[in-house]
């Protein structure tokens, strides 16, 4: 069966650095798994690797997408499974890398057929949800499809607008469609978890890489992207932790500081939910340190 390499973890955890440093000792193509990565333009606030780290080693999947466009875990199969092939058909080892854990489990797990995306129930949506508020669409959907309500939080307005979407192109609830069996994939995956020991460590990680990131210019950054004119936080790219904090401190809710202990936390958060999936995923292999981790490389490849 063909092998791929998974590298996931949380947030700040040095998934990046370690990657890099494996592909200078082993020929093998980086794939991103980064939801946020993917958006053109927004490259301070996702600690996206930079054009001269690029220049040695490539990250595939990074700057595919407009921040003004969605992605799903859907399309992100695709076009994973598209670099996997490729990697694999030049006799080179894929390195999936990231901390996007929906599209890990979507990839390895495989995903009901759901269907496309409709342009005009979405604008409508979109509208819905400018007047009515996000928890108006939670409580209908309540009424749909209870099964989906309960899963997915009021918050989330994303999951709640495909989850109406595909009733209303359907008719068929969201709940039904995932019952399906999805096709197996073709693939063997090693999964390789960096998960630092002390969480402390990782708080200080993410805090200091917060401040790093302000100091590279992540607000001027977020400015870049509000005088576009066409972005708001409704929208999955703005919503991505950090830009969330630095547009609403632009927008004069908050001071610096507190943007600076929101994203702080917004950030632990994050972590904390891929530590969640982390715990309960099958088959990993958990290292903490750098030598541990190419033990693991040299004994799977």
């Amino acid at each position: 069966m063909k092998k791929v390499l998974c590298l996931m973890g949380p947030t700040a955890a040095g998934k990046t650095d370690i990657a890099i440093a494996f592909s200078e000792q082993y020929p093998c193509d980086i794939i991103s798994v980064d939801s946020a990565m993917i958006y053109r333009g927004m490259n301070i606030g996702t600690a996206k690797p930079d054009a001269s780290i690029q220049a040695i080693v490539s990250h595939k999947l990074i700057d595919i997408r407009d921040p003004s466009e969605s992605y799903s875990a859907a399309e992100f199969c695709i076009d994973a499974t598209r670099e996997i092939e490729l990697s694999l058909s030049k006799g080179r080892i894929p390195l999936l890398v990231g901390g996007t854990m929906l599209y890990f489990k979507a990839l390895q797990e495989g995903l009901s057929t759901l269907p496309s995306s409709d342009p005009v129930i979405r604008a409508q949506l979109e509208v819905e949800l400018q007047h009515e508020g996000v928890q108006a669409l939670h409580t209908r959907l309540a009424l749909i499809d209870p099964i989906a309500a309960e899963k997915i939080k009021a918050t989330d307005t994303q999951r709640v607008q495909r989850a109406l979407e595909v009733y209303e192109i359907t008719g068929i609830p969201i709940s039904t469609w995932q019952q399906e069996t999805p096709e197996k994939s073709p693939y063997h995956f090693v999964n390789i978890g960096v998960i630092p020991n002390d969480r402390a460590v990782l708080h200080d990680a993410i805090a200091k890489r917060f401040k790093q990131m302000l100091d590279l210019g992540f607000i001027e950054e977020v400015e870049s992207l509000r005088a576009r004119g066409d972005l708001n936080l409704s929208m999955p790219s703005m919503r991505a932790v950090g830009y969330r904090q630095v547009w609403e401190y632009l927008d004069g809710q908050f001071t610096q500081e507190s943007m600076f202990e929101k994203g702080i936390v917004a950030t632990r958060q994050l972590a904390k939910r891929q530590m969640t999936w982390l715990r309960s995923w099958n088959n990993l292999h958990t290292y903490n340190s750098l030598n541990n981790m190419f033990g693991i490389f040299r004994n799977r490849c």
